[in-house]
């Protein structure tokens, strides 16, 4: 195709020259992938809407890590307060909250030298 062709199936809507997974029509809705969520503020798990039960997506958001390696975790025992319904993995706020001030590090802020 020349740059002319190529100009006038661009006004007419069509795609030429360009891949399929690029056209608009050929994209995921919104939503449709992880690619997307960039945007979206992240959820804290401090406020108080979070119910007391969390599941693993949320424990990975607490803890800024993926939901595999919370299963990971999950598997090794290394998470407080896991209850498994079936298949589904839910931990209880509370448990991992208080787990986290235990292992909280002291601030170095008084030991300069």
């Amino acid at each position: 195709m020349d740059e002319r062709n190529v100009r006038e199936a661009q006004q007419e809507g069509g795609a030429a020259g360009k891949p399929e997974a690029s056209r608009p029509s050929a994209r995921r809705p919104e939503g449709g992938s992880s690619f997307g969520r960039q945007d979206r503020p992240r959820p804290r798990v401090l406020e108080d809407g979070w119910p007391p039960l969390l599941t693993a997506g949320e424990v990975a958001v607490a803890l800024r890590t993926s939901r595999k390696a919370v299963y990971a975790m999950v598997e090794r025992a290394q998470l407080p307060g896991v209850t498994r319904i079936g298949r589904r993995l839910l931990v209880r706020r509370d448990d991992l909250l208080a787990w986290l001030d235990e292992r909280r590090a002291a601030s170095p802020g008084g030991t300069r030298r």
